[in-house]
């Protein structure tokens, strides 16, 4: 079973329980910082431990584990000594290949299902593809914390979702908008964008003919220039 995650504590070497109560660190244990899961893992795995946690805006951020100090030396010993072996080698460069090859086939997939979702008239497919890699090129990479990274919802959903954030970042004020930090006011503010930005696609889907001042046609040109 799961241990409950603590909040970094008011001073040094304490932290604060999911009540809110104030824990001190045992003096003989030590802070595992985030960054080596395997040793993460294997530290929590041994026994003790307290994972601390601080939560930034609406993301979760690890700020490592607390563990007996004794345990967190011999572990990470026992894994230097595996880790400098060529069979360990072997196995973490076969890893990498197959997690190249996976992401490789995941930016294939979800560059597709964006075309998809686009929709563009033939008279706009170029544009259609130019837009497909931006969005695509954003989305994708491990670690970008994207809507295109979750599992939680089908490739199709997430690629709405990316096409629509990737507009309005670059096709609206958005980013310069003074929002009044009034509940409920971003959200709604980022569904009317979100609207706008439908109704923009919707022209290109049916092959009207584009303004030259159209934001999407702007933002793409400013993408292939920089």
């Amino acid at each position: 079973m799961p241990q409950p995650a603590y909040a970094p504590g008011p001073r040094e070497r304490t932290v604060r329980d999911p009540q809110g109560n104030v824990i001190e660190v045992p003096p003989h244990w030590s802070l595992l910082p985030p960054g080596d899961a395997g040793l993460t893992r294997r530290v929590k795995a041994a026994g003790e431990y307290l994972a601390v946690q601080e939560k930034k805006g609406r993301r979760m951020f690890s700020r490592g584990i607390w563990a007996p100090g004794a345990t967190i030396r011999k572990i990470q010993a026992e894994l230097d000594a595996e880790r400098s072996t060529d069979a360990y080698a072997k196995k973490q460069k076969a890893a990498a290949a197959r997690r190249d090859k996976q992401q490789a086939e995941y930016v294939e997939d979800f560059f597709g299902a964006v075309v998809a979702y686009l929709n563009f008239h033939p008279d706009y497919a170029e544009l259609a593809d130019q837009f497909a890699t931006a969005v695509t090129s954003h989305a994708t990479p491990v670690g970008s914390g994207t809507v295109a990274r979750t599992q939680r919802i089908p490739i199709e959903q997430r690629a709405e979702s990316a096409v629509i954030a990737w507009m309005r970042h670059q096709t609206t004020a958005y980013d310069t908008m003074k929002i009044p930090r009034v509940k409920g006011k971003r959200r709604e503010v980022r569904r009317m964008l979100a609207q706008r930005s439908k109704e923009l696609l919707h022209q290109y889907r049916t092959g009207r003919e584009i303004a030259r001042n159209c934001p999407l046609h702007a933002a793409l040109t400013a993408k292939a220039a920089s």
